[in-house]
């Protein structure tokens, strides 16, 4: 029997504008035989309720514009008041300092990614994290 493809949700919340950091992991989790759905700009309970419909593994959220904090507490505790925070791996990445990664993975992201990571660190985190 064949695995099911690991199937990833990736979106940029609100309005955050650049594309470029999302549209090259996007490809990167596609090449290394992922089914990515992207989903581009839309609020949090939004992508929570795709997650759902989708029958996702990982919610990825690419964030640009200084606002990581709240997006990714923002993500969580609506992924918490669901009771279903632990069915998905949550990655946050963009224009995100490396000094904020652990603030942000104690406040519930498994993983941040910041720009000139190696696609292929976000494909093996994945892999080796996702829980099918």
């Amino acid at each position: 029997m064949e695995k099911r493809k690991i199937r990833v949700l990736l979106f940029k919340p609100g309005i955050d504008g650049h594309w470029r950091g999302i549209l090259t992991v996007s490809r990167a989790l596609t090449e290394a035989g992922m089914e990515v759905i992207f989903e581009g700009f839309e609020t949090v309970d939004t992508i929570v309720e795709a997650a759902l419909q989708e029958d996702v593994d990982v919610i990825g959220c690419s964030v640009h514009s200084g606002a990581h904090y709240e997006w990714n507490r923002k993500l969580n505790e609506t992924l918490v008041k669901k009771g279903i925070r632990r069915n998905f791996l949550v990655i946050i990445g963009g224009a995100i300092p490396h000094a904020d990664h652990e603030a942000l993975q104690g406040e519930g992201a498994d993983a941040c990614f910041s720009p000139g990571t190696d696609t292929r660190d976000v494909v093996r985190f994945i892999e080796e994290n996702v829980d099918r």
